[in-house]
């Protein structure tokens, strides 16, 4: 199963990269950085969509079967970097494709507002995002090693079967066409 996890923090060693590199590890799924994919800030004109870095981003997320989003939530909403990254996409990539959303938080008040903002953002490139949504705050992630405690890898392993059974329906109803 060809799934695309995109890291959408920024900084180095931070919980969104340390949740995407557990995700990746555990289940053999292909990760996007989007510090490593060097997409210029969006400004419209035409020459950035035929950028080797844009056509190689666009062309990933179109191959993959099912995208797992992940983003700090910064003022009430996903990382300005992320949102710039997917303005190069279009629903080209995304129609119909299952989308999970994954949130880092400061701890006790915030990730709902960047879920919502991921969950917006991908309706508007038709993207199927699944129910199964996930909020981790500081206290999900032991400090020693940074890897997840057992409840929060519990929940990480739920969402990780449900976008499965989605991308299974999607390839589903695809053969039925």
């Amino acid at each position: 199963m060809n799934i695309l996890i995109i890291n959408g923090g920024m900084p180095k060693g931070g919980r969104t990269e340390l949740i995407t590199h557990f995700i990746a590890n555990k289940y053999s799924y292909d990760r996007l950085d989007i510090r490593a994919a060097h997409l210029p800030i969006m400004t419209g004109e035409q020459d950035q969509w035929e950028l080797p870095s844009v056509i190689s981003f666009k062309e990933r997320v179109q191959k993959a079967e099912g995208i797992i989003l992940i983003s700090p939530e910064y003022h009430g909403g996903m990382s300005g970097a992320l949102k710039n990254t997917l303005d190069y996409l279009s629903s080209e990539e995304l129609a119909h494709k299952p989308v999970a959303l994954l949130a880092t938080a400061g701890g006790g008040k915030g990730g709902i507002n960047c879920l919502n903002n991921m969950r917006t953002v991908m309706r508007g490139f038709y993207a199927n995002v699944i129910p199964k949504q996930i909020v981790l705050d500081p206290d999900c992630f032991n400090d020693l090693d940074g890897n997840l405690w057992e409840q929060p890898q519990k929940l990480v392993n739920e969402m990780v079967e449900e976008l499965k059974m989605y991308v299974n329906i999607s390839a589903f109803i695809a053969t039925e066409k």
